[in-house]
């Protein structure tokens, strides 16, 4: 019998509900050296973007930042968001439940945020103890979502082959990386009217829905594997 599919979870926005958080403490953060932002931009435009890209494109619009300066910033940003992702953060309703109900899987989180950022997360929604050490950061990788090499990487180091991994992922450019990583995708599309799932993969409004929808994938590659 074949192996149980492995799961890639994105972090953000898929097992925690960080995102707030996050684009609170940008709003601060990059409105304070002069490049305008607010927490609603970060939803609309950037969600899942890597932080140097948004800076980049903030800079593009509205001047450059001394790079000294944009060091300190993000340093002290992502200190002033491990605090409150420690005390604040709760995970993404459904998830637990959906993690739960999934234990036979070999599971992971695929990240653009940092390592540490991760841990923190899971620590705090205490979702920590279902992935151990299968957190596959962007940073560690030195490649970025929508590159699908991050997921490739992830499945590699999970001995898997791309293509019998599940990517979950509530950001496009995840879903766009692990779509061109030649993974099953299921897109979390927690805004369906304000976002269009992208040709190709499934797609979910709740966490909740997602064991079904990995129960009926694996009975649909066991039926395959059944006939040839």
């Amino acid at each position: 019998m074949a192996r149980p599919l492995c799961l890639l979870f994105d972090c953000d926005g898929t097992l925690v509900d960080s995102e707030p958080l996050l684009a609170d403490e940008m709003e601060t953060s990059l409105t304070a050296v002069g490049l305008p932002f607010q927490a609603s931009d970060y939803i609309g435009e950037f969600r899942g973007a890597r932080f140097r890209h948004i800076v980049a494109e903030l800079e593009r619009r509205h001047g450059t930042v001394d790079p000294l300066r944009l060091e300190v910033l993000e340093r002290d940003m992502r200190a002033n968001l491990n605090r409150r992702l420690a005390t604040d953060l709760k995970p993404i309703t459904g998830a637990t439940e959906a993690l739960a109900s999934l234990t036979g899987h070999p599971m992971g989180v695929v990240s653009n945020g940092p390592v540490n950022k991760i841990r923190t997360s899971l620590m705090a929604t205490r979702l920590e103890a279902v992935f151990g050490d299968h957190l596959f950061s962007a940073y560690e990788a030195q490649c970025w979502k929508p590159d699908p090499r991050l997921f490739r990487h992830a499945a590699a180091m999970m001995g898997y082959a791309p293509e019998d991994c599940v990517a979950i992922d509530d950001a496009l450019v995840g879903v766009k990386a692990a779509l061109a990583a030649g993974m099953t995708v299921i897109h979390l599309n927690r805004f369906p009217d304000a976002e269009e799932t992208p040709e190709g993969a499934l797609t979910i409004t709740s966490m909740f829905q997602l064991p079904r929808v990995i129960g009926q994938l694996e009975s649909t590659r066991h039926l395959a594997a059944s006939q040839a």
